[in-house]
């Protein structure tokens, strides 16, 4: 029955992670109107779900990280109380970020609440020197070199737009509008009849005008060019991000030695997808909306980013969150182009402040009612 709650409670984990994590490589497709809604919605499940397969083979560092060996002493780490509580404690911290529409990191999450346990558990055997060089320092250092490498990259792309004479067009909004006229009939003194006037101009924020790219590239327009590159990186992160996220929720179910470890893969995949498709819409807003403004160019360039830091920390077995790093990239944008909301980064930055504490005092108390009821 333990090991049946754990795999429902991992499961849950995993249903939050899809629902605050999957839109996010994702994000800048939407927010600069490449796609519609379920467009990139579609296009992130399909990615992060074969990231998360693909991890089977090639994520076994993170999966091995992630199963708390090293921080409490080994008896804890493999009791089905310990992860129980330790995954109950990380998804609810997770889902309620959801709900509220922060991006925060379920690698935080995890961490907290396998801290909070672990204090419990065994207060001062914690291993805190561990967590703060294979935790800690990777979590907090991502996002800054996201920041700089996105904005660096920001600058190499626009320079190289420049030199090939790349252009940028603006679009205006004409259309035709019925009208209602008086008209001579046959048989009749006056008649109404509805005409048509040539055209009409609409004039819009600057931020609901649509930006493209002019001139063409092997055949092909520019902005055909730069959308494909704009799809393709953004499956590549969430691609990324199914790759390095899965494997630290799977590894709760090392415990269950009869279950297979691809079964337990499948179903952290599934629910993950599951998770994203039903509840990302408050996170797509703030992520594709309210960190900055962007247009194709820049989105391909966060999304870069985002996926080569990623698959690299993926490859070196680091921790690191596609949140933070994500994030990072978006607001490295929007410092170099002016546009960054300093407001809602400060918000985010505070929440991901709080995901540790609130995620260790979720997986505490947990861990002290699931020992109880043990007793």
């Amino acid at each position: 029955m333990s090991l049946a709650l754990l795999f429902l409670a991992t499961c849950f984990l995993a249903y939050s992670n899809g629902a605050n994590d999957n839109f996010k490589g994702v994000a800048s497709l939407f927010g600069s109107r490449t796609c519609n809604y379920r467009t990139a919605i579609s296009w992130a499940t399909v990615t992060t779900f074969a990231g998360s397969i693909m991890s089977i083979f090639l994520a076994q560092a993170l999966l091995k990280k992630f199963s708390a060996k090293g921080i409490v002493p080994d008896h804890f780490a493999g009791s089905e109380y310990f992860l129980l509580a330790v995954a109950i404690g990380a998804g609810l911290t997770v889902i309620l970020a959801t709900l509220t529409g922060f991006p925060i990191s379920t690698t935080h999450a995890l961490t907290g609440a396998i801290i909070g346990c672990g204090l419990v558990a065994v207060g001062s055997q914690v291993n805190l020197a561990v967590l703060g060089k294979g935790f800690v320092l990777p979590l907090l250092l991502s996002p800054v070199l996201a920041i700089a490498v996105a904005g660096i990259l920001y600058i190499v792309f626009h320079a190289l737009r420049v030199a090939t004479g790349t252009t940028k067009e603006w679009c205006i909004c004409v259309g035709a509008e019925e009208r209602i006229a008086a008209m001579p009939q046959p048989n009749s003194l006056l008649a109404l009849r509805a005409v048509s006037h040539p055209s009409h101009l609409t004039v819009d924020e600057l931020e609901n005008c649509r930006e493209r790219y002019g001139g063409n590239f092997l055949g092909l327009t520019s902005q055909q060019v730069v959308d494909a590159a704009h799809f393709l990186s953004a499956g590549t992160v969430s691609f990324a991000r199914g790759l390095n996220d899965t494997p630290k929720i799977v590894a709760l179910l090392l415990l269950w030695k009869a279950l297979d470890t691809r079964w337990g893969f499948a179903a952290v995949a599934l629910t993950m997808a599951i998770g994203g498709l039903l509840n990302a819409r408050k996170v797509a807003e703030t992520m594709s909306e309210k960190i900055t403004t962007m247009n194709h160019g820049q989105g391909f360039t966060a999304n870069l980013t985002t996926a080569i830091l990623v698959v690299l920390a993926t490859l070196f077995g680091l921790p690191v969150s596609t949140t933070h790093v994500s994030v990072g990239s978006l607001f490295g944008i929007g410092l170099t182009t002016g546009k960054a909301n300093l407001r809602v980064i400060s918000a985010i930055v505070f929440s991901w402040l709080i995901t540790l504490p609130c995620a260790a005092i979720l997986g505490g108390l947990i861990y002290c009612v699931s020992k109880s009821f043990h007793s």
